[in-house]
């Protein structure tokens, strides 16, 4: 239950009864639905750059957004984001891209969009801070829950 650290007692306690009776998944399933339509790279894109065009139109704009089969096992993430700068000529250029772990594509579309507003929200904030997690409820309001219950999910699958 390392991936609950930081929750108060009485919810992980909650969430070991749950797992220990194997309910976990039917906690899930009672309140999110099943796994959504957007699988392929593109769509994930497509996808991703819509919530940006609605909450953040004047961030730096989206090069690369992609599903990796590496992420959970090698970053120990679920999502990344990265900005790549080159001098090109006499000039800067920068690309950001977003990478999601694989795992999603079979998961809640809920969860989904969780971690496409947090990698979003990088765009802007580098930092896990107050600022960030602002971002993060101002795109998606109830993302402190989707965040736990996303963490829940994990634990159902033992990941």
């Amino acid at each position: 239950m390392n991936i609950l650290s930081g929750y108060p007692e009485e919810l992980i306690e909650q969430v070991e009864t749950l797992y220990k009776h194997n309910k976990l998944e039917s906690y899930i399933k009672s309140r999110y639905s099943g796994s959504h339509e957007i699988t392929s790279d593109k769509a994930l894109f497509n996808y991703i750059q819509d919530l940006k065009k609605t909450y953040m139109r004047k961030s730096p704009p989206l090069h690369k957004v992609l599903y990796d089969d590496r992420i959970d096992t090698v970053y120990n993430a679920l999502g990344l984001h990265s900005s790549v700068s080159r001098v090109q000529g006499s000039r800067l250029k920068s690309k950001s891209e977003i990478r999601v772990s694989s795992i999603l594509k079979k998961a809640p579309e809920e969860f989904l969009k969780m971690i496409a507003v947090h990698e979003l929200a990088h765009l802007k904030v580098k930092e896990h801070n107050r600022e960030f997690y602002r971002l993060c409820n101002h795109m998606l309001s109830d993302y402190a829950q989707l965040e736990f219950d996303f963490r829940v999910y994990l634990i159902s699958l033992d990941y």
